[in-house]
């Protein structure tokens, strides 16, 4: 079994695909625009043909599916957050700043019981992230 967290980004898939390949490395594993579908038609209007329908990104080993939903107002992610959890310090702090450039850092980086490295940080987006350098459990 899988879950796999579904965001819809009201009309701004794409920035945020692109934002998410150079912020985090992301590999766009899949993309449909409303034009893909079937006959090429779309939601009754509700979607533009040129919109993203659907997209898979992957994060490391991780995907996240992406779309514009309804193209209607500012996307809200509200009640989750997504946990980046990388190797070291050194790519705790990079991917950090990459995911702060024109966002909101609330929780600075720094060093937890449960992390040598720890913040979280609201993406231009809207997307909260905690991003973080685990240290090791005890046998």
């Amino acid at each position: 079994m899988q879950i796999h967290p579904y965001l819809c980004f009201e009309g701004c898939a794409e920035e945020a695909i692109k934002f998410y390949q150079e912020a985090l490395g992301a590999e766009v594993v899949s993309l449909m625009r409303g034009s893909d579908t079937p006959g090429g038609q779309t939601c009754e209007g509700q979607m533009p043909p040129d919109a993203v329908m659907h997209a898979c990104l992957k994060f490391g080993e991780s995907e996240v599916f992406f779309s514009d939903g309804m193209c209607q107002g500012k996307a809200e992610f509200k009640g989750f957050n997504l946990t980046l959890s990388l190797a070291t310090d050194d790519l705790v702090r990079e991917k950090f700043q990459a995911l702060a450039k024109e966002g909101q850092v609330f929780l600075d980086i720094h060093q937890t019981f449960f992390a040598s490295s720890f913040g979280m940080v609201t993406d231009k987006f809207g997307v909260t992230w905690s991003v973080l350098a685990p240290v090791p459990v005890p046998a």
